[in-house]
């Protein structure tokens, strides 16, 4: 049995080799199938990983406010975008004054720059560091930690102390072969002392996390004195449970920094962690159903060009068949052979999609600087896939095969 099935494939690959360009060119077109749905499915997959990697480490029980809810009307739509108010520094002041919700804390920040050049004694970073000013609970809300030293305290900020955190990348560009610990940086000419350094976060969509430079809110207020500065808050519940309530009296809390009256919208947006992975999740999938119809689409036409290609096989090899059956073969030798050689076809179309895929995942990976992880589902149901297609392109050809008249194959020129 393993002889013949031997003997199969190696006929097969003969026979290949006799109509090698349509051979080619169905391999190609099994394979572009393969390649859409590997490549989409490992872009997807190490979109999902950078994206949960952002947003799990806050835990589900955060929730922000801020200028705009996550999904905004897109320009142009049937009814004008609505322009929320920026969240002002007075905004964040009353807010943290007035909400006082049990078993919460409140995180407060804004972005400074992200064009700032650091500077340690001789040395200096590109202009590229972001530089945010946050207060004491900054760190814990985002679910951030310190590799070495510690996180601000209350004094640091209270008192505007001139001290810092950095991101681990610092670690390699200034501080190789020394603690950075008590060190002296400097921003637009101000000295900060660092008194921690962040655990590795990674890089998303070309922004490297490991670059910030955190500082006290104040002293960031009087560096970075750009107008409309729009802020974020961000409030951390003890209590999962408490969730919803403490959601509601923020809500409540800020409309009233507002000074919206009762029928008015809110015109500020509240999200909560979960709810922008749950919908990244959706986007993914969305995304994903797209390969599988992708592929399905190109595979089918795949299967159309490998049956044809199979169909003039037979006819080119009337002759050959003739002469198999004249000389004993059995009806299911013959359709076996055809089979194989199918088969053996949409298998190495099957293996072009798969390389051609993960390369393409690996180039996507880097090029938006994230983590690729091979899409093993995707791979299995490739194989499976390429499988199934040469079996269905198989059956006529090889049904046709094994029904020829051996006599008149003989005749055939």
């Amino acid at each position: 049995m393993f002889k013949l099935f031997r003997e199969n494939v190696r006929i097969a690959l003969d026979s290949i080799k006799s109509q090698l360009l349509r051979t080619i060119l169905t391999i190609i077109i099994i394979g572009i199938g393969i390649w859409a749905l590997v490549g989409i499915l490992s872009a997807v997959k190490a979109l999902e990983n950078s994206i949960a990697g952002n947003f799990s480490s806050m835990g589900s029980n955060t929730f922000n406010l801020q200028r705009y809810e996550f999904e905004t009307q897109q320009q142009g739509g049937p009814e004008r975008q609505k322009i929320n108010p920026i969240i002002s520094y007075d905004n964040i002041r009353e807010f943290i004054d007035t909400y006082d919700y049990p078993f919460t804390q409140t995180s407060v920040s804004f972005l400074g720059t992200n064009l700032a050049e650091v500077k340690y004694e001789n040395e200096k970073t590109d202009p590229n560091v972001q530089v945010y000013g946050v207060n004491e609970y900054y760190l814990e809300n985002s679910g951030l930690k310190t590799q070495l030293g510690r996180d601000f305290n209350f004094f640091d900020i209270q008192n505007n102390n001139k001290v810092c955190v950095i991101g681990s990348d610092f670690l390699k560009n200034f501080f190789e072969n020394e603690n950075p610990l008590n060190k002296t940086i400097s921003i637009r000419g101000v000295k900060f002392k660092v008194v921690g350094v962040i655990e590795e976060q990674g890089s998303s969509f070309g922004n490297n996390r490991d670059l910030n430079v955190l500082i006290p809110i104040q002293v960031a207020r009087g560096i970075f004195t750009q107008p409309n500065i729009n802020y974020s808050i961000s409030v951390k519940v003890e209590d999962k449970e408490m969730m919803q309530g403490a959601e509601d009296a923020a809500i409540v809390a800020f409309r009233n920094i507002r000074r919206l009256n009762p029928i008015e919208e809110n015109n500020f947006g509240i999200e909560r962690s979960d709810d922008l992975i749950n919908r990244m999740a959706q986007i993914s999938g969305f995304l994903e159903t797209a390969a599988w119809i992708i592929s399905i689409i190109t595979i089918l036409g795949s299967s159309i060009a490998l049956m044809n290609i199979m169909l003039v096989s037979v006819t080119d090899r009337t002759r050959e068949i003739g002469v198999r059956k004249a000389l004993g073969a059995k009806r299911s030798t013959i359709s076996a052979q055809f089979f194989i050689e199918t088969i053996v076809i949409g298998q190495f179309g099957c293996i072009l999609g798969i390389i051609l895929g993960i390369i393409t995942g690996i180039i996507f990976a880097y090029v938006v600087d994230f983590d690729y992880t091979l899409p093993w589902m995707a791979l299995f149901a490739s194989v499976v896939i390429s499988f199934i297609v040469a079996i269905i392109a198989g059956s006529y050809p090889a049904s046709k095969a094994a029904k020829l008249d051996p006599i008149e194959s003989l005749r055939y020129e």
